[in-house]
Parts: C-alpha cells; sequence; structure tokens
C-alpha cells in the first residue's frame, strides 16, 4: 500500500518546487495544499508540524521535514523506505 505523502506549498517558492520535483522522480503521488492566499491552510499546516517556512511534508500523518530533509534523507538513502519505495527485484546499491 503506497503511503500518504501531503506536501504543504507555496505556488512561488522556489524550495516547494524542488521538494515536489524530487518526489515526482521517485514516483511518489502527493496531495499539495497551497497556502498562498488560504489562511486557514496555513494555520493547519502551522498546527500541525509547528513550522512557519514551506515546504512541510507529511508521510502518512507523519512529519518528515522540509526540502532541507527531503534531500539529506535522500543522500543518506533514507528517503525511500519512508516513501515505502523499494529497489527494483535484484538491484543492488553500488557506492562511489
Amino acid at each position: 500500500m503506497a503511503p500518504k505523502v501531503e506536501i504543504y506549498t507555496r505556488s512561488n517558492c522556489a524550495y516547494c518546487q524542488r521538494a515536489k520535483e524530487l518526489l515526482r522522480i521517485k514516483g511518489v503521488d502527493f496531495v499539495e495544499y497551497d497556502i498562498i492566499n488560504d489562511h486557514l491552510l496555513a494555520a493547519e499546516m502551522r498546527l500541525r508540524s509547528q513550522r512557519q517556512d514551506v515546504p512541510v511534508i507529511f508521510v502518512n500523518d507523519l512529519l518528515l521535514g522540509g526540502c532541507s530533509e527531503l534531500f539529506d534523507l535522500d543522500e543518506r538513502g533514507q528517503l525511500d523506505g519512508k516513501l515505502g519505495l523499494s529497489l527494483p527485484f535484484g538491484a543492488t546499491f553500488q557506492t562511489a
């Protein structure tokens, strides 16, 4: 079962664009909440995350973080597991 991924964004935010692009590259479906003109959604985001800045990313209602946390998890090889992704059969990790 695919995890529920939610991302609070602002349409004019470069970090939001980067985070969404990484999720798309990973093939992850997500629900986007653009808070730029919606004060209720912005308040909901702050209440759920205790954060002021976007993006804010949740996976199965648990706070994953923002753009930097998303990319840090990916660089450490931990993001795929948190997103419920697995390696194709027979694939292996290669270290540089």
